[in-house]
């Protein structure tokens, strides 16, 4: 069966003596990281080469456990990997977290107690748990966990916990979602998201943003440090309401799909923000859709989705935006589209209405096909027809 990690926020509450050694870990554990990045070829990912090269040393000379200096090899191994995705370098590693795995940590459920390996020996501390850690760890035994210090100057410890992940339910149909800027999600059952509120509040931040960073560019060496400190905070906000805002959305779109039984189909939006990119916009335009966590989004559905049991499929985004869902013709003009912003009008079956709706349940129809492939939603011909662009209708011969 399909295993699901979820991760259990913990407060944890040390004392005077155990927050030094936690300092003491964190800036060993940083500085290993950096250390390691700095002396091992940028182009060597692979977590083993990287050991082999530097396992010893960054014991000897950070003083690390060996459990502990492995974790820091493979932080930055997997740091690597995302960056060369991402084709952004890995440049430092801040003393605010570390990796633990079974053999330097440790879970106790009859007092709700954590057992971590640090500078200096080994420490147990007792942790802050509500009904909701309770529910979620109880009966389990973490095998891995990250020490993690906040902007606050608080610790917790997250509890990476693995379970089984339900069966997926029987589909009776197909939810189908698109995801956009104007409406953040908009499901082909007629629910939309709006992003105009969110928007507001981006350029919110983004405004703080640059005047923060003008009076850090022309004030005194004081004022630029206390400019970064409060650039780090927005910083931090930021993301977090990103994230409160696509747990909502998730949460909602995950609990409609269980209700009516449905799975998900979503676009799979892989390099969306290179593709998009290459498009004349201007720079606000570009800075509001590459800052918005879409594939965050994507992330909290497939998590939700896949602990309640539902089937997420991803189709390809190819022209669901400019076909029509009720005749699934295009524009047979190269270079013309059917849409015109928010508004979808087909010039061949005379539909109108919402573009981000006419996506979604085009999203659906594609959704169908995977999930219930014997019935004649769209021909198996679908992409090979659309990208020929001519206008004959879609539906199957």
């Amino acid at each position: 069966m399909e295993k699901q990690v979820l991760t259990i926020v913990c407060k944890v509450n040390p004392t005077p003596e155990q927050v030094a050694k936690i300092e003491a870990t964190l800036q060993a554990f940083a500085d290993a990281c950096t250390y390691i990045n700095e002396v091992v070829e940028p182009s060597i990912t692979h977590n083993v080469t990287i050991q082999t090269l530097v396992y010893g040393e960054v014991r000897e000379r950070f003083g690390l456990s060996s459990n502990l200096a492995i974790r820091a090899i493979n932080r930055v191994s997997a740091n690597r990997k995302t960056a060369k995705r991402m084709n952004k370098p890995v440049k430092k590693f801040l003393p605010t977290s570390a990796d633990y795995d079974a053999r330097i940590f440790s879970f106790r459920e009859k007092d709700w107690s954590v057992s971590l390996t640090l500078i200096g020996g080994r420490e147990r501390f007792l942790v802050d748990v509500g009904s909701y850690q309770k529910g979620k760890l109880s009966g389990f035994a973490p095998t891995s966990a990250t020490l993690v210090k906040h902007q606050n100057g608080t610790y917790s410890v997250n509890l990476q916990v693995k379970t089984d992940a339900q069966n997926p339910q029987k589909s009776q149909g197909v939810i189908g979602l698109d995801l956009g800027r104007t409406d953040v999600a908009v499901t082909s059952e007629g629910e939309s998201f709006s992003g105009k509120q969110i928007t507001q509040v981006r350029d919110q931040y983004s405004r703080a943003r640059a005047s923060l960073q003008k009076k850090a560019t022309e004030g005194t060496r004081s004022s630029r440090r206390r400019c970064r400190k409060i650039l780090q905070r927005l910083s931090g906000r930021e993301r977090r309401f990103q994230s409160w805002v696509n747990h909502n959305i998730s949460k909602h779109v995950v609990g409609k799909a269980k209700q009516s039984e449905c799975s998900i189909a979503i676009e799979d939006l892989t390099g969306i923000r290179n593709r998009t990119n290459q498009q004349p916009r201007s720079k606000t335009e570009r800075r509001r859709s590459n800052s918005w966590a879409f594939h965050q989004l994507r992330v909290f559905i497939e998590y939700k989705a896949n602990g309640a049991g539902i089937e997420v499929i991803k189709v390809n985004p190819a022209y669901s935006s400019q076909t029509c869902h009720k005749c699934l013709h295009i524009h047979p003009t190269k270079g013309k589209s059917y849409r015109s912003g928010k508004t979808f009008s087909c010039g061949h079956c005379h539909w109108e209405g919402d573009a981000d709706f006419n996506g979604a349940n085009v999203i659906k129809l594609l959704g169908l096909s995977v999930n219930q492939p014997r019935g004649s939603y769209l021909s198996c011909e679908l992409r090979r027809k659309v990208e020929t662009r001519h206008g004959a209708s879609l539906l199957p011969t």
